[in-house]
């Protein structure tokens, strides 16, 4: 299994517009994020999770050249406003439409952002096309099983995501976006070889983890390997980095994890 992070930061990016921050002047790569989304290979498959406005560059600047199946978390602008740009996948899977799966409420924002792309078929070529499913609470895919969970993000719930590679039986929890991770959704996490948190800031925030949550997450579920992602710019990935516990890691576009 590959995970490839496409993104890292927050809905504005970093560096922000018309902010002169310490982080957002930063000259460390790892401080500067795109919106958040990963890309994820089991077995061959493709998985897409999300897909920020940033999602033509994050494509070019990672060398994604195939998309087999979209994941949506939620329906947020910063985690859909790029599918527009899945259009030259569907070029790629010979003039078809790419299979979505979302939460009713992610559905329905695709229909309304996107309703010339809701079709069996892209309407000529070079044009998108999506065929709408909701999330199972497992799916089988042929590269492994994808189970989801739904977690807690302001007024909507969100999916979190197990993905099981079926010849490795390696797992990867992916819990985005959220305010907590309660105790069935951890043990669901529990026996991952990597977790990916959402860990937004240094101070408390209404609908997502601040930092000091994702860490008490993380130590709870006991991964050999955990990685915070959604990161604001009041966050140093080398400064504050250094204050993380054991085996826990901040993510930076472009980091690719073999399993």
């Amino acid at each position: 299994m590959e995970i490839i992070f496409l993104g890292t930061g927050t809905s504005q990016g970093i560096p922000m517009i018309a902010c002169d921050c310490t982080i957002c002047r930063s000259p460390d790569p790892r401080d500067r994020r795109t919106r958040t989304s990963i890309h994820v290979v089991m077995d061959g498959y493709h998985v897409q999770v999300d897909a920020a406005q940033e999602f033509r560059l994050q494509c070019l600047a990672q060398d994604i050249r195939w998309i087999d199946l979209v994941l949506l978390t939620h329906g947020h602008a910063d985690h859909i406003l790029g599918m527009d740009d899945m259009r030259r996948f569907c070029d790629l899977l010979g003039f078809e439409a790419l299979p979505l799966y979302s939460t009713p409420d992610g559905l329905a924002r695709v229909r309304s952002i996107y309703p010339y792309a809701v079709i069996d078929r892209p309407l000529v070529r070079g044009y998108p096309a999506f065929l709408l499913h909701e999330m199972p609470v497992l799916l089988e895919t042929p590269g492994g099983t994808i189970r989801r969970v739904l977690l807690p993000h302001g007024a909507i719930q969100v999916l979190g995501l197990i993905f099981e590679e079926k010849s490795s039986g390696k797992r990867f929890t992916y819990f985005t976006d959220c305010k907590r991770v309660g105790p069935e959704e951890r043990d669901f996490a529990r026996g991952s070889d990597l977790v990916v948190l959402d860990a937004l800031r240094q101070a408390p925030h209404p609908s997502h983890m601040n930092i000091e949550e994702a860490t008490e997450t993380a130590v709870d579920i006991a991964a050999p390997a955990t990685y915070l992602t959604h990161l604001t710019h009041t966050v140093s990935h080398e400064a504050d980095g250094k204050n993380l516990p054991p085996n826990v890691f901040f993510a930076y576009d472009g980091l690719r994890i073999t399993l």
